[in-house]
């Protein structure tokens, strides 16, 4: 059972997860912060695919491709609010997803299937985010109480819910890629390398401020984008995409093992 004020700390605490755990979207080839991963250079397949094509010219190939993806996994490091945030993430085209994401020493995994959002951290994780949002300590101490080795279970509607929407949704992510023509415009194509044994040509985009941009692209297959690294400015940073089209197996956790938020605010047990 849970008292109103329970609840309300609860709630506030799935909000808080939601700020922490939604991935920042890579339109304009603005990717993800991080320690950069660097690709091993190799040579370009024969012909080259991308022969006789500018380099903003591969990058819209690059885009109309990776936008017809059905599912990815997207690994790296972002950064929300000035806070590193690594994450591993499988998502497909049906909101579905399942993955781990880790701050300041603690980690979270999460879950979506049939709408419904599941969430499970560990203690440091759990402290991080809400003390990020400004909960006292007694607010924290009660509300990891509450969920302590268990998932939290969000249907729609409930607190938290449309900012977790978000995290697995990978159509917006893909419809972001192309929000900013002009913020992929200018690009230069740099030494051809490999990402994870795939030949890759590197889009190179330089900013103010003396940051640069990379940005992967596959030589075979679909010319989906495989690597977004970025370094220089505030936010050096590496994501990279992979396991395109593949199946995203979702496990509900069993019910024994949450804290189903809808039982709670009608004060029955979770």
């Amino acid at each position: 059972m849970a008292s109103h004020s329970d609840r309300k700390l609860l709630a506030a605490a799935v909000v808080c997860a939601a700020v922490v755990a939604v991935p920042a979207p890579t339109a304009a080839w603005a990717t993800p912060a991080g320690p950069p991963a660097h690709a091993a250079v190799a040579v370009a397949p024969s012909p080259d695919p991308f022969d006789g094509l500018t380099a903003d010219e591969i990058g819209d190939k690059a885009v109309t491709a990776t936008r017809t993806a059905t599912s990815l996994r997207m690994e790296g490091r972002i950064v929300t609010d000035g806070q590193p945030l690594d994450i591993d993430f499988a998502v497909n085209d049906r909101s579905e997803c399942t993955g781990l994401m880790k701050i300041e020493g603690g980690t979270a995994e999460l879950r979506r299937l049939d709408k419904i959002t599941y969430m499970k951290g560990d203690e440091p994780f759990w402290r991080a985010s809400m003390a990020s949002q400004g909960m006292s300590e007694a607010e924290i101490d009660t509300t990891i109480e509450l969920i302590k080795g268990r998932w939290l279970k969000i249907a729609p509607g409930q607190p938290g819910s449309g900012d977790l929407d978000g995290v697995c949704d990978l159509k917006e992510l893909l419809a972001d890629l192309d929000e900013d023509k002009e913020g992929r415009s200018g690009l230069t194509r740099g030494p051809d390398a490999e990402v994870d044994g795939t030949p890759v040509a590197t889009l190179v985009k330089k900013k103010a401020r003396g940051e640069t941009t990379t940005v992967s692209v596959a030589q075979e297959g679909k010319p989906y984008i495989l690597k977004m690294v970025q370094t220089g400015g505030d936010e050096p940073g590496s994501i990279t995409f992979s396991d395109y089209d593949k199946p995203v197996d979702v496990v509900v956790p069993p019910a024994d093992e949450t804290v189903d938020l809808s039982k709670l605010d009608t004060g029955t047990s979770a």
